[in-house]
């Protein structure tokens, strides 16, 4: 018998013939719950007079959420859990002619950037000679680093596919192989209704990553992209 991991992963156990198959589904349980991570967002905030991001886990709690009272894009960006605490501070920073983004644990104020260091740095890739192919899943279009990013720097993470089409995974900047974190639209499962693309997943799937910064990272996407 093969299990599949509740994420939809393409791993699979196989048990034998002589083997518990109720121990080896508990196992597995417990291994999706350690390294997968699936989260519904949706690109709205539960605030009426402001726009943002509303994102809930897979037993239909709130688990972060951004309100943005000053429109759709925003210089300045705060990642929040349920309970408004701030947990990344996301700040453009306009670098010859690419956006870099800057972001900040916690919350970091306008004007005190100096005060307190950035852990991350997100830069958009262009590429003029593929922007005809961007439906490629293989395409990069944005790389994240841990120190300030020099023109030929090594980034720890990439994101590839397409933040419009809602088709992206994040991959290990180190192997260019393991997929850390996945974009994906969300299936409709009653009478074909699409939930466009204002509703999607998002979903987690490596201890390298944590989720909490994989939603900063599609917060930067939709600034990019959108």
């Amino acid at each position: 018998m093969i299990l599949l991991s509740r994420c939809g992963s393409a791993a699979a156990v196989r048990v034998g013939d002589g083997g518990s198959v109720e121990k080896e589904e508990k196992k597995q349980k417990m291994n999706d719950a350690i390294s997968c991570t699936s989260l519904t967002v949706w690109r709205k905030s539960l605030l009426f007079t402001c726009d943002g991001f509303t994102v809930i886990d897979s037993t239909g709690n709130l688990i972060y959420r951004v309100d943005n009272y000053r429109g759709d894009r925003t210089d300045n960006i705060i990642l929040m859990d349920a309970y408004g605490k701030p947990l990344f501070t996301l700040r453009r920073k306009k670098r010859r002619f690419v956006d870099n983004w800057l972001v900040f644990e916690g919350e970091a104020e306008d004007g005190k950037e100096m005060s307190k260091k950035p852990i991350y740095w997100v830069r958009k890739h262009v590429n003029l000679l593929l922007q005809r192919n961007q439906h490629h899943q293989d395409v990069v279009v944005a790389q994240v680093f841990d120190t300030p990013p020099p023109d030929k720097g090594n980034p720890i993470f990439v994101i590839q596919g397409s933040y419009e089409r809602r088709s992206c995974q994040v991959v290990d900047g180190l192997s260019r192989t393991e997929v850390v974190a996945e974009i994906k639209r969300k299936a409709a499962s009653i009478r074909g209704i699409s939930f466009g693309h204002d509703v999607f997943l998002l979903i987690v799937r490596s201890a390298l990553l944590d989720p909490a910064f994989a939603m900063s990272l599609v917060l930067l996407l939709d600034q990019m992209f959108t």
